[in-house]
C-alpha cells in the first residue's frame, strides 16, 4: 500500500499476484500424517500391535500450497500448550507460513528476470 501510495511503479511481487498462483491449499496435523503412515505401513508388513501417536503431534499442524506450475510449498504451525490448540489458528498461522515461502521463491524469480532483462 505504501509503495503504492508513493507513485513507485517497478515491478514487484504483490499479495494479490501471489494469491492468484495458489491452486489449492491442503491441511493435517502430524498425528494425522502419523496415522496415515502407520495405515500404510500395515498394508506392506501387517503386525498386531501399532505403537501410540504422541500427544504432540497433534498440535502440529501442516498446510500444503499447490501451485499453478504445481510446485508445493509447505507451512507449519506448532501449539507448545494443548490448552491452546486451536485448528484455525494453527491452519491460519501455517498457511501464512507457507505464503511467506512462496514470496521468497517470487521474489528470486523477480530479480533474475530483472537481471536478465
Amino acid at each position: 500500500k505504501e509503495i503504492v501510495e508513493k507513485g513507485k511503479t517497478a515491478p514487484r511481487v504483490t499479495p494479490q499476484y501471489i494469491e492468484s498462483i495458489i491452486t489449492s491449499e491442503h491441511y493435517f496435523t502430524a498425528a494425522q500424517g502419523d496415522h496415515q503412515s502407520k495405515e500404510d505401513d500395515l498394508l506392506i508388513n501387517p503386525e498386531p500391535y501399532v505403537e501410540a501417536t504422541p500427544d504432540s503431534l497433534h498440535l502440529l499442524t501442516f498446510c500444503v500450497l499447490v501451485l499453478k506450475n504445481g510446485f508445493t510449498v509447505t507451512g507449519e504451525s506448532a501449539c507448545a500448550s494443548p490448552e491452546n490448540f486451536d485448528v484455525e489458528i494453527g491452519r491460519k498461522i501455517a498457511r501464512q507460513n507457507a505464503v511467506n515461502k512462496i514470496w521468497l521463491l517470487e521474489g528470486y524469480l523477480l530479480k533474475q528476470s530483472l537481471f536478465e532483462g
